[in-house]
């Protein structure tokens, strides 16, 4: 399975990645690489909770590239 992340750098310099089909699924790291290294692991652990408890694996989501005048 392929998932769409967004990788943030906050100003603190803490690295953010997260799965945007998987409400909660986050991976926050001091390298945003790290966190992007790390939200693969994260995917697999809701992946796995999801499949126990029963709720949809994903959500239904999709990339839309909007240009602002």
């Amino acid at each position: 399975m392929k998932f769409v992340i967004t990788l943030k750098h906050d100003e603190d310099g803490v690295g953010t990645a997260e799965c945007a089909s998987m409400s909660g699924c986050i991976s926050q790291s001091e390298a945003k690489d790290d966190a992007a290294a790390n939200i693969h692991e994260a995917i697999r652990g809701c992946l796995k909770v999801r499949a126990e408890r029963g709720p949809p694996l994903t959500l239904g989501t999709r990339l839309l590239e909007v240009a602002v005048p």
